[in-house]
């Protein structure tokens, strides 16, 4: 039997993204943000795009510093993205209430990456769209890195792995291990 969603869930029917941690900065402010709306663009030049919401502290300081990280963290992090979640980067340092450490970007030095993360995305900000109560960043893509033991022959191994994907409101679950179709 179907049932009629209401338009604000459409976006759930659509994605149970692969959560993802977008670090920002400018000037002495830093903030970390849980975020599962995000996308490629383009692989030539490679591009990226993450959707923040207007109010979020992070959406603000991309704007005026130019540039964001995108950080990959693992299941054993979820505890810590549920504070990132539900507090604001503007009263609080998010580095220092999860004790995580923060690290320079390589080519992006003065914004910080999060070290316990296992794979990071720099990039220099192209556009922004503002479509509803929320802000589409489109990002250069400048330096990728990953942990070798997680990211083999150009793919996650979810063998070794637990990525964090997200359904809405406080439901998440891990990946799964990895199928080859031939």
């Amino acid at each position: 039997m179907k049932q009629v969603v209401t338009k604000e869930y459409a976006s759930r029917l659509l994605n149970c993204g692969m959560v993802i941690l977008v670090t920002s900065a400018y000037k002495d402010k830093r903030t970390i943000t849980p975020c599962a709306w995000h996308m490629p663009l383009s692989k030539n030049p490679a591009a990226v795009a993450v959707a923040l919401a207007h109010k979020h502290f992070s959406s603000e300081l991309i704007k005026k510093k130019g540039a964001f990280i995108i950080n990959i963290p693992q299941w054993s992090l979820l505890d810590k993205i549920i504070i990132w979640g539900a507090t604001t980067g503007r009263t609080i340092d998010k580095f220092k209430t999860t004790g995580l450490t923060p690290e320079p970007g390589h080519m992006v030095p003065m914004l910080p990456r999060i070290s316990e993360c296992i794979g990071w995305i720099e990039c220099s900000l192209l556009d922004v769209k503002e479509v509803g109560d929320h802000s589409l960043f489109f990002g250069e893509v400048l330096f990728v890195e990953a942990e070798r033991d997680y990211f083999e022959k150009k793919y996650w191994n979810t063998k070794k792995v637990d990525l964090i994907f997200h359904l809405g409101a406080r439901f998440f679950f891990k990946s799964s291990e990895y199928s080859e179709v031939t």
